[in-house]
């Protein structure tokens, strides 16, 4: 199987500027390709992922693939995809973010080698460029009219589009021109809500070029799930690469938990399992999802290549300790990452008294009800059961010196902070 047909089989392709021609392309040569993101925060989500894993799967072809990261671009503002104006960012800000996403990157691309990644900034070239060269050599090029017609823009006109963001299909535009030049970038790779983007990139290089130059626009579709929810968010919000915004834990819990009728179309976008492993997967989701093999593939897999083996196993090791409620093994950096999100609790000097720790602690709500829960055994203390009325929290129920895991019944766990 090529790459386009493994793409193909995975649901990856959305649009296509010239379907034979860049199949042709690719038959003969290795190219260099690219897509790129502008540096809106200081962390990438897994909404990114999908585009850059693309960009992965031709670099593991022998192609070249470039990583753009906008500097430029993100002081202005896509409107696809918007209602309104985005709030402008300041330049420090922006620079603080492309620093947080270029360490990112680096552990999703192949950056040595012969056909190594290369990682370049908007601002490079588009930052030092001044108004009257902009737009005597560029916007020359692009017609208004052309850009009314784009659907980003069209749907802004009743609701109002800036001057600055109608410009920012120009300047992603120069982006893939300039990348053709210095690069000899063929392809440019995107989310399908960069149609219009690439497009106008591919127009900029038709007319700055002769009629031999020839480049090419792929999309890609918009991740979606079953039950017809967003992609990508919990309760807490977006999930970040950044392990100090969703931790490693969080991270492999999302991917954890993904239901039965979307986990095989995510390890088609998500993973680089091959095709054969992948059927099997959806066969055991078939006959046996019980056992949840896919999900746990499909965690392990991206959970991996984010954040690393040890972190893998450390996720591993804080979700069945929380299954099981063995948790007095677990570290004082593996309980923050696991009960990051449960009630807590800061406990003051003297507090060692259970069933006043348990009334204080609003785990229980009353010292009558306390006792009972204690003597009903519905009360654990880092996992293990407590059925003492009288107990005293020792030295000893304090793991590494900072928690204790007080658990009521089933589920309700409760952090003790020293």
């Amino acid at each position: 199987m090529d790459l386009l047909q493994d793409l193909t089989w995975r649901g990856i392709i959305y649009q296509q500027t010239d379907e034979e021609g860049l199949k042709d392309l690719l038959s003969k040569e290795s190219i260099s390709l690219y897509c790129g993101v502008d540096p809106t925060a200081n962390s990438l989500h897994i909404g990114h992922l999908v585009a850059f894993l693309t960009l992965r799967r031709f670099q593991q072809h022998g192609h070249r693939p470039i990583v753009l990261v906008g500097g430029a671009t993100g002081l202005i503002g896509d409107p696809s995809g918007k209602s309104e104006e985005r709030k402008l960012l300041t330049l420090e800000t922006v620079q603080e973010n492309v620093e947080g996403i270029k360490k990112q990157l680096a552990s999703i691309f192949d950056f040595d080698g012969e056909n190594g990644a290369t990682m370049v900034n908007n601002y490079d070239w588009a930052g030092s460029m001044d108004i009257v060269t902009f737009l005597r050599d560029i916007g020359k090029h692009i017609g208004v009219n052309y850009m009314l017609a784009k659907d980003t823009i069209a749907s802004r006109l009743e609701t109002g589009i800036s001057f600055t963001e109608f410009t920012y299909t120009i300047l992603q535009a120069m982006d893939f021109n300039h990348l053709y030049d210095h690069h000899n970038c063929k392809l440019q790779i995107g989310g399908s809500d960069q149609w219009g983007n690439i497009t106008s990139g591919l127009e900029l290089i038709r007319k700055m070029h002769d009629e031999e130059s020839k480049a090419f626009g792929l999309t890609i579709p918009l991740v979606t799930k079953a039950d017809g929810t967003k992609f990508g968010k919990t309760e807490g919000g977006a999930v970040w690469l950044d392990p100090e915004k969703t931790t490693p834990y969080e991270f492999y819990q999302f991917w954890i938990n993904t239901a039965d009728a979307d986990v095989v179309k995510y390890l088609k976008y998500f993973t680089f399992l091959s095709q054969e492993d992948i059927e099997s997967l959806e066969q055991s989701v078939q006959e046996e999802p019980h056992l949840r093999k896919a999900q746990k593939a499909l965690a392990e897999e991206i959970t991996r290549m984010i954040h690393g083996e040890e972190s893998l196993q450390q996720a591993i090791k804080i979700s069945q300790a929380l299954f099981s409620g063995d948790v007095k093994n677990l570290s004082a950096e593996e309980i923050k990452q696991g009960f990051k999100d449960v009630p807590s609790y800061d406990a003051n000097e003297g507090e060692e008294n259970l069933v006043d720790l348990l009334v204080a602690a609003k785990i229980s709500p009353s010292k009558r009800q306390a006792r009972e829960d204690i003597t009903n055994g519905a009360v654990m203390v880092n996992g293990e059961k407590v059925t003492d009325t009288a107990y005293l929290l020792q030295e000893t129920d304090r793991i590494e010196g900072q928690f204790t895991i007080i658990r009521r019944g089933k589920k309700k766990y409760t952090l003790i902070n020293y």
